[in-house]
């Protein structure tokens, strides 16, 4: 049956991988630790174990050769999410910057007219005045098109006027506004 698979009897093939599969996931999955990683580092195994066939020599038995590969393939996957876990930087939902004096009052009166703000409009002024995502990076996030976008920009900036009028000390924050 290996002699056939390697010669690439995809039948020979079905019948290794049905015969070994159990114990191939069972190796995994006590590295893997987890059912749903077991599934992907046994995958890849097997892919490994099928390209490898032609080099099996027989020297071993054929269940030690699979399970080193298995083995191995499990620890190289685990060394990866590792190294790429250490390279991930966690960033905070919300970055805190201090308020400069006098600002305090109207920062708060910012805050309370953007929490007034319809939910489409609020998001739509953050993510373009605050964040600087164009209308188009705008309407793929939202599902909404680009001219949208435009229009919920412009009415969620005049209503944010109309809500500030009034406040003499106007932080740069708001000038896009006042266009």
């Amino acid at each position: 049956m290996i002699r056939r698979a390697c010669e690439g009897d995809n039948r020979a093939v079905r019948a290794l991988y049905d015969r070994y599969s159990p114990r191939v996931y069972a190796v995994v999955r006590r590295i893997a630790g987890d059912d749903d990683l077991a599934e992907d580092y046994a995958q890849e195994a097997w892919i490994r174990a099928i390209r490898a066939l032609p080099t099996f020599r027989g020297e071993a038995r054929f269940s030690t050769w699979l399970h080193r590969i298995a083995v191995n393939s499990a620890l190289q996957a685990v060394r990866k999410e590792k190294t790429r876990r250490k390279r991930e930087v966690a960033l905070p939902d919300v970055i805190p910057v201090p308020p400069r004096i006098g600002d305090t009052l109207m920062q708060r009166k910012l805050e309370e007219a953007l929490a007034e703000l319809p939910d489409g409009m609020r998001k739509v002024l953050i993510l373009h005045d605050v964040e600087g995502y164009t209308h188009e990076e705008i309407g793929a996030a939202l599902g909404v098109t680009s001219g949208t976008s435009k229009s919920q920009l412009f009415k969620a900036r005049a209503k944010m006027r109309r809500m500030l009028k009034g406040h003499e000390t106007r932080p740069k924050e708001i000038e896009a506004w006042s266009v």
